[in-house]
């Protein structure tokens, strides 16, 4: 388990994280989420022992990142953010290397090396030097050099940034896979990463925790749960009476009175009630849904109150 107690960091005025607790166990996979500047980046780096914290303290699986950082570290695999690497190695050359200085030897290092190689697709790249790569082919690198000693703890820092739509979707399906017997935490800025990979996730502003919970748990504080979505072949006049369906707590109407977007009062599921409308009314749509909700909104919402508290403490 990470163990995080009372973690803060300052730098000359500004405090970056606030008495920050968190704990994360084996086999979860926890989005860390915040606007830029919220302390992700600076978190991690106290996690990994890259950046000592003011105060407070991190256990990695019951070792002190402080006190015994050599041994939490030979335990985590990091990707920080802009993924540096040695750009005048190959990338083989760079991986060897990785692997030699996290110990391994002969047939077990060549062996380290080409799983990392397949499990992030880098076979077409490997003799060429990391400074000509793409910023999707560094990235993946650096995963590369994240996974490569099978650690038990995995921080990675926007693991997909710069990677293209497939390039997204089998990072993630690794990092699935990876989470069964390990911790992960993905700091990011994309909201669609926490629903595709994460099974918790923590919202920060200002280097304090504001939001803890699941991805559905998240969603569920959205005004958009529940909310039912049709689009009409043709608009109606008689919208207006879903307002007075038991339940429903506000009609949103878009593209010419076409797109209507029905929102749920907290705690009710009203499909069965605006079905009934549109067959009553014998109204003809092109599509319908139920939304579970919009993590944008939530962390709006969630991150500008925290701003409203900060400044008027200040």
């Amino acid at each position: 388990m990470i163990r995080v107690e009372q973690l803060s960091k300052h730098f000359a005025d500004v405090t970056a994280v606030d008495k920050l607790d968190l704990q994360v166990g084996e086999g979860e996979v926890l989005g860390f989420l915040g606007p830029n500047g919220a302390g992700k980046s600076t978190t991690m780096k106290m996690l990994t022992g890259f950046l000592s914290p003011c105060s407070g303290k991190v256990s990695i699986c019951g070792h002190d990142i402080e006190k015994q950082r050599l041994e939490a570290q030979k335990i985590i695999g990091y990707l920080p953010e802009g993924a540096p690497s040695y750009g005048d190695m190959t990338v083989k050359q760079f991986l060897d290397f990785i692997a030699a200085i996290r110990g391994f030897r002969g047939v077990d290092k060549t062996r380290k090396v080409a799983e990392a190689v397949e499990k992030v697709s880098l076979q077409g790249v490997l003799g060429r030097s990391v400074e000509t790569l793409s910023k999707g082919f560094k990235r993946r690198v650096g995963l590369a050099q994240a996974i490569l000693h099978d650690p038990k703890v995995l921080i990675l820092d926007e693991p997909t940034d710069g990677l293209d739509p497939n390039q997204k979707q089998h990072v993630r399906e690794l990092i699935q896979n990876l989470s069964r017997d390990k911790i992960v935490i993905i700091s990011t800025h994309i909201l669609e990463e926490v629903t595709a990979v994460c099974t918790r996730a923590v919202i920060i502003a200002d280097g304090k925790l504001c939001s803890d919970g699941s991805p559905e748990q998240l969603l569920a504080q959205s005004r958009y749960h529940n909310a039912v979505n049709f689009h009409l072949a043709e608009p109606c006049d008689s919208l207006a009476l879903l307002g007075g369906i038991d339940g429903v707590a506000e009609v949103e109407i878009s593209e010419c009175g076409r797109r209507i977007v029905v929102l749920a009062q907290r705690g009710q599921f009203i499909y069965p009630q605006v079905d009934d409308f549109i067959r009553q009314r014998a109204l003809v749509i092109d599509s319908i849904s139920v939304e579970r909700g919009r993590l944008d909104e939530v962390f709006q919402r969630i991150t500008r109150l925290q701003e409203q508290k900060q400044e008027a403490v200040r």
